[in-house]
């Protein structure tokens, strides 16, 4: 089995997220009061719920903050009015992008991510312009450092638990999921006690793009870090083969 393992990229994510720890406890922390609101607070009876605190502890957010989130969103439901909103459009060369933003307001976001696309020489299209270059899938990525199962194992346990596609990259596993069972898989996981470097649903491009212009890559960084930046986005998925 076969895939395009993006662990290099998660890995360097993460490393800017640690320097970052402000922001990437913002998003999550959002996720948890939205998955609370629509689900309620206790983790075994709201699958999306557990989905989040996962992430979170991939993301080495403690216990304690997450606990807080959890109980401050149950105690103020109706203060949490964060919707999602979604933006695609194009960087340089054509290079195609999706924003994912939980925000309280949509007008300032529209134009935080409008000004982050302009300034990178990219510009924001129609919803759909880009989306069908993407699959949205569960993807779950395991450090071979961090994993003693072998891979044959593992790769049973994730296809036995509904995974679609097992990748044995050079220095991780990817499991590839229908978002449907990726809550299953990624529970099946957990349970036997497979640590997990990233755990998410995502978007996953159907083919990359090379970019050797040296303007248009500093152009394209320059978008992507000023999304980075803004606490109203969530995610950020592109082509660019980096």
């Amino acid at each position: 089995m076969s895939g395009h393992s993006k662990f290099a990229n998660i890995k360097h994510k993460k490393e800017k997220n640690d320097a970052a720890k402000g922001k990437i406890f913002t998003v999550i922390g959002r996720e948890i009061a939205v998955a609370v609101k629509e689900g309620g607070p206790d983790p075994n009876n709201n699958s999306k719920l557990r989905d989040v605190i996962a992430k979170a502890k991939a993301n080495n957010m403690p216990n304690d903050t997450i606990d807080r989130g959890i109980k401050k969103a149950a105690g103020d439901a109706n203060s949490v009015n964060y919707e999602f909103v979604s933006y695609e459009g194009y960087g340089p060369n054509g290079i195609a992008i999706i924003v994912d933003a939980l925000t309280d307001n949509k007008n300032r976001t529209a134009a935080n991510v409008r000004s982050a696309f302009t300034k990178g020489n990219g510009n924001v299209g129609t919803p759909g312009c880009v989306s069908y270059m993407f699959d949205k899938k569960g993807q779950i990525i395991v450090d071979k450092e961090e994993c003693d199962m072998d891979a044959d194992d593992l790769m049973m346990l994730a296809l036995d638990a509904g995974a679609e596609d097992f990748s044995d990259e050079e220095d991780s596993f990817e499991i590839i999921t229908d978002p449907d069972a990726f809550s299953e898989v990624r529970q099946k996981l957990e349970e036997e006690g497979i640590a997990m470097v990233s755990a998410e649903v995502t978007m996953i491009p159907q083919n990359y793009v090379e970019l050797t212009d040296e303007n248009a890559v500093k152009s394209l960084q320059r978008t992507l870090d000023l999304l980075d930046e803004d606490d109203d986005v969530q995610a950020v998925y592109h082509n660019w083969d980096e």
